[in-house]
């Protein structure tokens, strides 16, 4: 069977699942979709309200049996978030309540459980979203920061598609130009304007340097994977004291015993809207044993890649960009911190491990994309960068920079998963009169 006539069975089902918290909850929305919506939605409330008012029914079985008194709301379609009818049961949250009119619900015919992301997909589907804002959306479910919020309820609110949208329509506005050069060539027997043609690819080259730029900013991944802050030095550094007071918790063994960090150990920590993946490692030394000599091989991998580095050592960083600290200033004979280390960190003073916190969020910010960016993923940023290229090394044939504007498009139209030979032919027809 065709993956199309899998979807096309898929979407003449009616769907529904519990759309609000998993129960037990105060209240249970329970969402139906699909050409049955309202027929199942009948069988079980009786006479359905005016649309998107909402009103108190009994819900019953088939032998019917009351089942619980919900709110019931009909959304009529194609305006509605999944494109279809859609109807919602806002019942009392318990399990046992959402199970029955579940069980109620999958007796009718045409109807079943959705699976994961169903409804999203028929939005995606139907029109009522884009690509863009339907990874948009996911984000947003999964969002655990400030930042990330921010960022995935841009993209799903069509910040993303917009910004692309103006773009495509510009590159086709470029192709739509060329095009009449070309078709005005071939009808006069003549060579194409130089000049008009100049000018389109000088603009065609402006649109994909700016394009480059925007796709130049680090991608949103950055802000679900977290900043990668990596301590390293050798044995008896504080190394694992340090991830401790870092994340607030004893989340390695401390000991005066050289070595007893082994290998890797990982701490998440949250602050500021910021996600980071701490990550103490074992001393670097020249060792014998087959064990440390694994875990030295694993501190030296992390520690080059590493997005930040803390150095805890009396020999400088191996990195340029490595944060030299001075660790263990409470110890006797440490009280004053050397030349070159940009902080000092006490046990005894918390204000000198808030102060290290500052300098590793000041290298997080620069390797996060800002607030006011257009939060890309690297897949857009991979499609966007595709479309600047086509553009910026714009040829001067005529014919050529017709197939770089089209490469652009088709670039573009990825990102937000439209047809580009849409996009072109909605161009052409917008100059058109009505009674055209």
């Amino acid at each position: 069977m065709r993956v199309s006539d899998v979807t096309g069975t898929m979407m003449g089902d009616t769907i529904f699942a519990v759309s609000s918290g998993r129960p037990p909850a105060g209240i249970a929305v329970i969402r139906l979709s699909g050409p049955q919506a309202r027929d199942a939605a009948t069988a079980l409330a009786g006479r359905l309200p005016e649309p998107r008012h909402a009103s108190l029914r009994g819900l019953r079985d088939g032998a019917g049996a009351l089942l619980d008194r919900a709110l019931v709301i009909l959304f009529p379609g194609p305006a509605t978030a999944t494109g279809e009818d859609v109807v919602e049961f806002h019942c009392h949250g318990g399990r046992a309540v959402t199970r029955a009119v579940e069980r109620a619900l999958a007796a009718q015919l045409g109807c079943r459980l959705a699976e994961p992301g169903e409804f999203t997909r028929r939005a995606l589907l139907n029109g009522r979203i884009d690509l863009a804002e339907a990874e948009g959306l996911a984000d947003l479910l999964e969002a655990e920061t400030e930042g990330q919020r921010v960022a995935a309820l841009a993209a799903a609110e069509g910040r993303i598609s917009r910004q692309v949208a103006d773009w495509l329509a510009q590159v086709a506005a470029l192709s739509a130009r060329i095009e009449a050069e070309l078709d005005h060539a071939d009808e006069d027997d003549v060579a194409a304007d130089d000049s008009h043609v100049a000018a389109v690819r000088d603009e065609a080259i402006m649109l994909g340097h700016a394009i480059a730029a925007v796709a130049s900013a680090p991608p949103v991944e950055r802000l679900h994977d977290g900043i990668r802050v990596v301590i390293g030095g050798p044995p008896n550094a504080g190394k694992s004291t340090l991830l401790n007071l870092l994340t607030e918790r004893d989340a390695a063994i401390v000991s005066p015993i050289a070595g007893t960090t082994r290998d890797k150990i990982e701490a998440g920590v949250r602050r500021h809207g910021i996600a980071y993946n701490m990550v103490d490692t074992a001393g670097l030394t020249d060792t014998d044993d087959v064990v440390e000599a694994i875990g030295v091989e694993r501190a030296t991998a992390a520690i080059n890649a590493a997005d930040v580095l803390v150095w805890l050592a009396d020999e400088p960083p191996p990195r340029d960009d490595g944060l030299w600290v001075h660790a263990r200033g409470d110890a006797v004979g440490r009280e004053a911190i050397p030349a070159g280390r940009v902080a000092m960190v006490r046990q005894d003073r918390p204000e000198t491990v808030e102060a290290l916190w500052w300098l590793i969020e000041d290298r997080a910010k620069a390797l996060l994309p800002q607030v006011d960016a257009l939060p890309l993923r690297e897949r857009h940023r991979s499609w966007c960068k595709a479309a600047a290229t086509a553009l910026e090394t714009m040829p001067v044939d005529p014919l050529l920079i017709g197939e770089h504007l089209r490469e652009a498009r088709r670039s573009l139209a990825a990102v937000i998963g439209v047809d580009a030979t849409e996009i072109m032919l909605d161009a052409l027809f917008s100059r058109f009169c009505l009674g055209k």
